[in-house]
């Protein structure tokens, strides 16, 4: 067993050491004065805070409409898609393809269709063949194409008026295959009113004497600016001029007058033949 000096050192710390740390641990702490201070900071900053709410801010305690909030909400959402409704509705309907988006659009928008010049023959004629009160106004331009609305009585401006015309061209000439627009006191016209009248054709003829009309001014140029002819009469089959009046007596003694009669669907000696039925 080993011996303890007396020399050795104690095992307590010496008392230098322990009065340098009291030292250093009393120079850290903050004194009470400080602690003190910043206490009544803090509480005079939350007090002039609530002053502040309370007197300024002024926030509403009231409780929450649910339905004011939705009507907020939708109110938003609206703004939101204000925004889209002129460019983003234009993009779309580009895109869409389906048929009923070009039928949406208002006929009253659309200009009238404008007629060649074999439809706006047929248009006049039809017109003032289907009843004899049907005049073209004094207040017409011949020198123009006729104004559509003047002789169809369909909607010009609909998205289906182009088919109504084709239809219309061929309706007119199925009806009045033959048509003669005639002079009353000329050698011609009673010529040509002789010759068809040995046809004997069915239907028969449609005879417009323009001389007895009070449109015949705006009608002669009319008829003279949409078939090229100079004078009158003027005989039509299927809707074309024959030309003069050497031309048809010509295809009459060929027998080629009757074929175009027959081609354009007035059937010669039709009439006869049903005369001698009723019999």
């Amino acid at each position: 067993m080993a011996k303890v000096s007396l020399d050795s050192p104690p095992l307590t710390p010496p008392l230098a050491m322990i009065s340098s740390f009291q030292l250093a641990n009393q120079s850290t702490r903050k004194p009470k004065q400080f602690w003190q201070r910043m206490t009544f900071l803090a509480l005079f900053a939350l007090i002039a805070i609530s002053i502040y709410v309370l007197l300024v801010g002024q926030p509403s305690l009231a409780p929450i409409d649910m339905h004011d909030a939705d009507r907020s909400l939708k109110g938003l959402a609206s703004q939101r898609l204000s925004r889209l409704t002129s460019e983003a509705y234009r993009l779309a309907a580009l895109h869409s393809k389906r048929p009923k988006d070009t039928q949406n659009i208002s006929s009253a928008a659309a200009p009238p269709v404008q007629l060649t010049t074999e439809q706006e023959l047929a248009a006049v004629t039809s017109f003032l063949a289907s009843l004899p009160q049907n005049v073209i106004p004094s207040s017409v331009d011949p020198s123009k194409p006729i104004d559509p609305e003047l002789v169809l009585d369909f909607d010009t401006r609909s998205p289906q008026a182009a088919e109504e015309i084709r239809d219309l061209v061929h309706d007119a000439w199925s009806r009045y295959p033959v048509v003669l627009y005639s002079k009353m006191h000329s050698p011609v016209s009673r010529e040509l009113k002789q010759i068809l009248s040995d046809l004997n054709l069915l239907p028969p003829p449609v005879l417009i004497e323009v001389e007895n009309r009070p449109d015949e001014e705006v009608l002669k140029s009319v008829l003279h600016r949409l078939t090229g002819e100079p004078e009158l009469p003027l005989l039509l089959v299927g809707g074309q001029t024959l030309g003069t009046l050497q031309e048809i007596r010509y295809m009459n003694s060929k027998g080629d007058l009757a074929r175009k009669m027959n081609e354009a669907g007035a059937v010669v000696d039709g009439a006869k033949k049903k005369k001698g039925r009723k019999h």
